[in-house]
């Protein structure tokens, strides 16, 4: 039990059970989904809950039930009840980082960005912070503040409706022609609320062995020793905190490793212990067969020894390789590609201020 996390949850529930009808077809909020998804990261040694219950009446008792002390917010004139919760909550946090050491993750659960500053202060006081919100009403400034984000409508055991579900068809929808403007917009929110990145294109396997691969060859090149499952894992959810390997359809990290690895984006090796191996990019296998394609490339575009400008040549390794990507086996750019071939001994490369480009040639 030592070395469990003990946790304090604190429920900004007009935030969460309004946000969660208005943006889940109606949906009644349902706590235990989240009691769960912390059970895994640790012991809930508090659990505060903040509205003016008089609201919620039909919640106190699954509320209680949970063992979640109900804080009133009474509302009074000439006062804001949400202001009233949100400034409680945040002085019985700061209060509780001081007086209780042995906690030390805080759990806020609101999408509302004013716990922004809350999650910044906590996290100052070496607190671990984990966020939870409705998708459609948790605004884009508090995730990214958080070491970890869990969206509701994800967590296991909630109830999608069909009309509102990530994965429900338009078809499925009202069928009201007069209604057809709106429509659009409500048929692409799914698509970007399944996919949380925001300007990345898609949380699809490609896209994931690139965030895996570059996240593994940033943390070889710190040199801050190896790379371990658990060490990588925490590094993907500090670049995305809303980042879960359920969203690609696999039930453990680990499992996601290993897919990763039988598709040659990662190799994994014994690790420090049982359960969390090594992780690590391959040294030959497809950076090999890569240089080889880039060699090729460049032998027949700069046939009789003339150089190849780099401009314009991942064009050409694609046309010769589709599915190719440098980013794919750990590299940022395809100029960092190329320097990692030319280190290699696979093509000459060399700045050329007249031809204001890299010029590349292959090895005779």
């Amino acid at each position: 039990m030592d070395q469990e996390d003990r946790i304090a949850l604190f429920l900004d529930y007009e935030n969460l059970a309004l946000g969660a009808r208005d943006h889940r077809g109606g949906a009644a909020f349902d706590f235990r989904p989240i009691a769960d998804a912390l059970a895994e990261r640790g012991r809930v040694v508090v659990r505060r809950a903040y509205a003016d219950w008089s609201y919620f009446d039909e919640d106190r008792r699954m509320l209680t039930r949970s063992h979640v002390e109900l804080i009133e917010i009474p509302q009074r004139m000439g006062a804001s009840r949400k202001n009233a919760a949100d400034i409680k909550m945040a002085v019985d946090a700061i209060e509780l980082a001081f007086e209780r050491d042995y906690i030390s993750t805080f759990v806020i659960c609101s999408g509302d960005s004013d716990f922004t500053p809350l999650v910044h202060k906590l996290r100052e006081l070496n607190k671990r912070v984990i966020g939870v919100g409705v998708e459609g009403s948790t605004s884009g400034l508090l995730p990214p503040a958080c070491d970890e984000f869990l969206y509701y409508d994800r967590l296991e055991g909630v109830d999608i409706p069909p009309a509102r579900g990530r994965r429900a068809r338009p078809t499925t929808r009202q069928a009201g022609a007069e209604q057809r403007p709106p429509e659009p917009e409500r048929e692409h929110e799914p698509e970007v609320d399944r996919r949380p990145t925001g300007e990345e294109p898609g949380r699809d396997v490609d896209a994931l062995a690139v965030f895996v691969a570059q996240s593994v060859a940033g943390l070889q090149g710190s040199a801050n020793g190896e790379v371990t499952a658990s060490r990588l894992k925490r590094t993907l959810l500090r670049k995305d905190p809303t980042f879960s390997e359920s969203d690609y359809g696999f039930r453990t990290f680990g499992e996601l490793l290993r897919h990763l690895a039988e598709r040659n984006v990662i190799e994994l090796g014994e690790g420090p212990a049982k359960g969390d191996p090594e992780v690590s990019l391959p040294e030959h296998g497809d950076r090999e067969v890569a240089f080889g394609l880039l060699r090729g490339v460049v032998a027949d575009l700069g046939s009789g020894g003339n150089p190849v400008a780099l401009s314009g040549l991942k064009n050409q390794v694609r046309r010769a390789r589709p599915d190719f990507s440098e980013k794919k086996l750990g590299y940022r750019s395809f100029l960092q590609f190329c320097k990692a071939a030319a280190t290699a001994g696979v093509l000459d490369l060399r700045w050329s201020p007249e031809a204001d480009d890299y010029l590349l040639t292959t090895q005779t």
